[in-house]
């Protein structure tokens, strides 16, 4: 038994009940290096239990939609931001949490350059690239003990396209 979940598009409002969505979208807080640069300032809410925030770079493999959605995880320790190393948009999913589970998912499309930061504990699919490369730098909590609590679903969804 397949249940579904329909991609949107995401928004900032939209996702905001997990995390942040991270571009450059209206003007820049601050020009910066000889007027040349804008920057967009304090864009996510970076939080660890302990621990440090580190960087690191994942290398994920292509996904298709239709996707079979099986399990989520999230981090009870740390939040994870998502910055992708190339311009195109990728899938992500979420879930708010139900007595330790996630609840029904919602499934959003990024636009090409955005990122995202998901908060701690939240409920969330892998890292879905939907074109290759796959190469994304992480900013998570670099830490002792296990940071990663997993649920598989007793009946899969199926995540199908805005079409």
């Amino acid at each position: 038994m397949h249940r579904t979940i329909q991609v949107s598009p995401i928004t900032s409002a939209a996702f905001a009940p997990f995390g942040e969505v991270l571009d450059v979208e209206g003007p820049a807080d601050k020009i910066i290096n000889e007027g040349l640069c804008g920057r967009y300032h304090d864009r996510a809410t970076l939080e660890f239990n302990e621990g440090r925030a580190g960087v690191s770079l994942f290398n994920a493999q292509k996904r298709d939609l239709p996707l079979t959605l099986t399990m989520m995880e999230r981090h009870p320790d740390g939040s994870q931001a998502f910055l992708p190393m190339h311009q195109n948009p990728f899938l992500v999913i979420v879930a708010p949490d139900a007595g330790g589970a996630p609840a029904e998912p919602v499934a959003f499309i990024t636009a090409p350059g955005q990122g995202i930061n998901f908060h701690r504990n939240v409920w969330h699919g892998v890292l879905t690239p939907l074109h290759d490369p796959g190469l994304f730098a992480v900013v998570d909590r670099i830490g002792d003990g296990a940071n990663l609590q997993e649920h598989w679903f007793d009946h899969p969804w199926e995540v199908t396209d805005t079409d």
